[in-house]
């Protein structure tokens, strides 16, 4: 019985289990959590799905919904971190099978070109490099299992993938290639000339270009670093954390749009690290000379990067209060009871799009701290937007001056801005 109950356990977490302790229940609870809320969702902008004792008071359905749909989203949210988790327990095996990949890669790119050329103690140098190279990164895959292996140190604190510091990584590693292809061909030389001639290829002047990419990219990685924690904790800056870092993160921005600093960054450090390893290919006595007019292009790439992280951002701002007038209501100051439109911009931080996150957000009217409720239509929300947000002033709200401000999801505040409240 207990072995059959163990086959019926496999079973289940091989098949479609949601228990989210597996990555495959993880990914089956992920996805039927995301088609409930979606049907929900729909239903409820179909104006389906609501209790009769609800449906008679617009107020009341509308607040119904949004606690409805707040806790469907709660669950996506629950389930999509249980699922980047068990994304993250098992990337580094795919890092690993990577990594040993592209060593079997060399060695067959080796064996076809030393075809008629013969083999050579620089290609039995390079092979050994890479081994090397690759049991230092399973190494460290394996350390950091739980923090998705070799690229744990590329992801950022947000939970994304930081292109500072993969292309910095990039390069590092690189570098350490070369490196040691030096130390195996001069481990083999066998007279005194040879050595002297490999020893010389480690000269900076015939390596200046690699050596000043490497340092600018890696001062990058370490500034970039520096800018965003400060600009987060002064409130210039929103950030909200993702369920788990993704490739395209290297070129798109927080919210998944293509970003040029970004793309420009990648596009132009992986050309010119081809090009190195082109040179280091055919010169491998040495490190790879790289041009200066490649390596200034990289450093004006790597400006614009940082110029970039600099530009980005920006606090979010109320413009302006007004009292939401449905057909038919006279024009009115705003009491206690009406709905309140909030116009301005940046209520909606980059990647906080979900619903999860938009049931965070909170307004403050005087002391009362008030939901933003969330109104579905077909295929989003259109309460709350990136540019406007409306929300009931409560009965606890005393008439007289208040002020409005708004909470987004990210934790960031908003201007204080001053309205009346009549009786």
């Amino acid at each position: 019985m207990a072995v059959q109950e163990a086959r019926g356990g496999v079973g289940a977490h091989g098949g479609g289990c949601t228990c989210g302790d597996c990555p495959h229940g993880a990914r089956a609870g992920h996805r039927q959590a995301v088609a409930a809320f979606l049907l929900k969702r729909d239903e409820f902008a179909a104006g389906r799905g609501l209790p009769v004792a609800v449906a008679h008071s617009a107020s009341a359905s509308r607040q119904w919904v949004s606690e409805e749909l707040t806790q469907s989203a709660e669950l996506v949210a629950e389930r999509g971190r249980a699922e980047g988790e068990a994304w993250l327990a098992r990337l580094w095996r795919w890092t690993a099978y990577t990594v040993w990949s592209a060593v079997v890669l060399l060695l067959l790119g080796q064996a076809l070109t030393a075809v008629g050329a013969g083999w050579s103690s620089a290609r039995t140098a390079g092979l050994l490099a890479a081994v090397l190279v690759a049991g230092a990164l399973t190494a460290a895959s394996w350390l950091h299992r739980g923090r998705g292996g070799a690229l744990a140190p590329v992801i950022g604190e947000d939970n994304r993938l930081s292109t500072s510091r993969a292309v910095a990584a990039g390069w590092v590693l690189f570098v350490a290639y070369a490196v040691l292809v030096l130390a195996g061909r001069l481990a083999a030389a066998s007279n005194h000339t040879e050595r002297d001639a490999l020893i010389s290829g480690l000269d900076l002047a015939r390596g200046a270009g690699v050596v000043t990419v490497l340092a600018v990219v890696c001062g990058i990685a370490v500034l970039v670093r520096r800018v965003v924690g400060l600009r987060v904790l002064g409130q210039r800056i929103q950030k909200v954390r993702a369920d788990r870092p993704r490739a395209a993160d290297l070129l798109t921005d927080d919210s998944g749009r293509g970003a040029f600093t970004d793309i420009q960054y990648v596009v132009i450090s992986a050309v010119a690290l081809a090009f190195a390893a082109v040179r280091l290919a055919r010169r491998p006595d040495q490190l790879p000379d790289l041009p200066w007019g490649l390596a200034v292009v990289v450093l004006v790439s790597a400006a614009t990067y940082l110029a970039g992280k600099y530009a980005d951002g920006g606090r979010p701002v109320v413009l302006s209060v007004v009292r939401a007038r449905e057909a038919g209501d006279l024009d009115a100051p705003i009491r206690t009871g009406d709905d309140i439109e909030i116009r301005g911009a940046g209520f909606v931080p980059p990647g906080a799009q979900g619903a999860d996150r938009l049931a965070r957000m909170r307004v403050r009217i005087g002391a009362v701290n008030v939901h933003v409720p969330l109104v579905p239509v077909t295929g989003g929300f259109s309460n709350p937007t990136d540019t406007a947000l409306t929300v009931p002033v409560p009965a606890d709200v005393e008439p007289g001056r208040v002020e409005v401000q708004v909470v987004t999801a990210a934790g960031v505040e908003t201007n204080r801005y001053t309205i009346d409240v009549t009786e």
